[in-house]
């Protein structure tokens, strides 16, 4: 009897869950986070929403065609961009070479190229010599490319990178964070897709929140 009413109670609990995350709602704690702390954002006057990710991560390289699929439908008030993960040495070299294109106006064509690399390749593109060989193959000149890779710039939008990973309490790649309060794993979570969804939730959330004040 005491058997019964524990699975009664315990699966009474879990109802409303499934049910709520079914009706595309989610619950603070079990589908998200929030920050103790909200972090600025770069455009107050949009919806902010920042992709950190690392291109040696697996779960990264495959979440490109899901998320590109996503921002291509998204609304004038949402600001998407991405900022680099950095735990390791191997990371902030990466950081460098995602800063390196973005400044020179290639990641269109260099982000794809390092994901490949890493993940399909085998290839490590641990340092400098590594790194200009490949933006040579996509059409960058190796002058042009070492002398933005090692100038005061870079090193400083990768501290700052590495900063806002810690604001944001980065936990692994990747993690999607809507505008500085709520971060989203795929922890928790069905499938990468369903980030998306939780990312999505928390969208209109804000939006609610600012068309109320």
């Amino acid at each position: 009897m005491i058997k019964r009413l524990l699975l009664a109670v315990t699966l009474g609990l879990m109802i409303p869950q499934i049910s709520v995350a079914e009706n595309g709602l989610y619950i603070e704690g079990t589908h998200y986070n929030q920050l103790p702390q909200a972090v600025r954002t770069r455009d107050a006057s949009k919806i902010e929403v920042v992709e950190l990710f690392w291109y040696g991560c697996s779960h990264c390289y495959s979440f490109e065609p899901v998320l590109k699929q996503w921002k291509s439908g998204l609304p004038a008030d949402v600001d998407f961009w991405q900022s680099p993960a950095i735990w390791a040495p191997i990371m902030a070299t990466h950081a460098k070479a995602y800063f390196v294109a973005s400044n020179l106006g290639v990641l269109d064509r260099l982000s794809p190229a390092m994901f490949a690399a890493l993940n399909i390749e085998g290839k490590k593109l641990a340092n400098e010599d590594q790194l200009a060989s490949l933006f040579v193959k996509h059409g960058v000149d190796r002058e042009t490319f070492l002398k933005e890779f090692n100038s005061f710039g870079v090193s400083r939008q990768v501290k700052q990178a590495d900063s806002r990973a810690r604001s944001y309490r980065l936990q692994g790649t990747p993690e999607l964070v809507v505008n500085g309060k709520y971060r989203v794993s795929s922890r928790g979570l069905k499938s990468q897709a369903e980030m998306l969804d939780v990312v999505d939730f928390l969208v209109e959330k804000e939006r609610q929140l600012i068309a109320s004040q």
